[in-house]
């Protein structure tokens, strides 16, 4: 019987336990665990990756958002539009400081947040007024855009940057699913706005041995206040002119992610075959009216932290994969505007249907590098004869 888990870390180990638990080593003998020289290594490597002038490392990709809105100092009183169809932390964190989430609808197609929704929401609900953008029904000021790079695909940012500039508004980049990932003639995302978040959670394609995140800018007075929000605040240590948070980033992870980034590359050119070669199996398949493959503008770099496909009867075919040994998952099966903690929003059903419609039918496929040609070959022929 042919195994295919969502995805097999093991996998990776063995292929840089050899490189990797050295590092460790010198860490633990050093017994410097906290912002050490593998940090910084690792802030100047991330960037350069990512062409961005400068990085923060710090302890997720959440505390990546929180941190971002924190140096924006976006508090009580701000409104930040993002979308409703992302992992929690997006609007999480917009909450924890106190702003208020403003959901748009995403295109039905990257799944990421639809300008045309986010220019249509400001024409409809908001005001200039003193060079401020105000929602009329809140009184709130708009303050920040946070797009998401959903599944390692990039949200259309030329459009959003231009509304962004337009109302003088921040950008908070929400990478954290797209590490590498380009928009456009090889414009890397979290180098794109005022700053960006990414998460190294295990599962990303860059992932520690634990929590870890990271923030990226080309603003060095941003770049600064991060620095100093990540501990406590401080500067000098034991002296407060601002209340930060403990945001720092483990040596130890520093390190392990320092020999994974020599790998991601690769890496990363593994997933995008697995993904060709399911884009071309399923469509040889002729299941093209009940299964929908990733949609990639022409010059963009998905990097495929999942491959999302939009399928029919997608409750009973995920049910099929999992008796056939197929590991998969729902990326996200409720979207945040019907949460019950943002109930006080006053959203409902029916407000954003891109989003309500995405969370009904998409499922995430294995698509991690270690895949093997049969275990590729049993995902399709599993999913082609289920709606065969």
């Amino acid at each position: 019987m042919t195994n295919v888990p969502l995805l097999d870390l093991k996998a990776q180990f063995a292929q840089i336990r050899a490189e990797v638990m050295p590092v460790i080593d010198q860490v633990c003998a050093g017994q410097h665990f906290i912002l050490g020289e593998h940090v910084r290594a690792l802030e100047e490597e991330i960037a350069r990756y990512c062409s961005a002038s400068l990085a923060v490392g710090v302890s997720s990709g959440t505390d990546a958002l929180l941190l971002a809105l924190m140096a924006l100092e976006i508090g009580a009183g701000d409104e930040v539009i993002t979308s409703p169809f992302t992992f929690f932390a997006t609007a999480g964190t917009i909450a924890r400081v106190g702003a208020r989430p403003v959901f748009c609808d995403i295109d039905p197609l990257s799944y990421n947040l639809s300008p045309a929704a986010v220019q249509a929401f400001i024409d409809n609900h908001c005001a200039v007024q003193s060079e401020r953008l105000i929602n009329r029904a809140t009184g709130g000021r708009i303050r920040a855009l946070m797009p998401v790079h959903l599944y390692g695909q990039s949200a259309d940012m030329d459009p959003l940057m231009a509304i962004a500039r337009r109302y003088g508004l921040k950008v908070i980049e929400d990478a954290a699913q797209a590490i590498g990932t380009e928009y456009q003639n090889g414009a890397r995302v979290g180098a794109i706005g005022d700053i960006g978040c990414f998460s190294f959670f295990p599962s990303k394609n860059l992932g520690a041995f634990g929590d870890a995140g990271l923030c990226t800018t080309n603003d060095p007075a941003l770049a600064e206040s991060m620095r100093v929000l990540r501990v406590h605040g401080g500067k000098p240590k034991y002296f407060h002119a601002v209340i930060g948070g403990n945001f720092r980033i483990d040596e130890l992870q520093a390190a392990v992610l320092r020999v994974k980034l020599r790998y991601l590359d690769g890496w990363t050119q593994r997933r995008q075959h697995n993904a060709a070669y399911y884009d071309t199996a399923f469509a040889n398949a002729g299941l093209g009216a009940s299964l929908g493959t990733p949609s990639i503008p022409a010059r963009q770099r998905h990097i495929f932290n999942q491959y999302v496909v939009r399928v029919q009867n997608r409750d009973a075919l995920r049910e099929r994969l999992t008796e056939h040994h197929i590991g998969t998952e729902i990326y996200y099966p409720m979207p945040l505007h019907l949460q019950k903690c943002f109930a006080y929003l006053n959203y409902r059903a029916g407000d954003f249907p891109h989003s309500e419609r995405a969370a009904e039918e998409v499922l995430a496929l294995p698509i991690y590098p270690e895949l093997e040609p049969a275990q590729l070959a049993h995902v399709v022929a599993t999913v082609a004869e289920f709606y065969g």
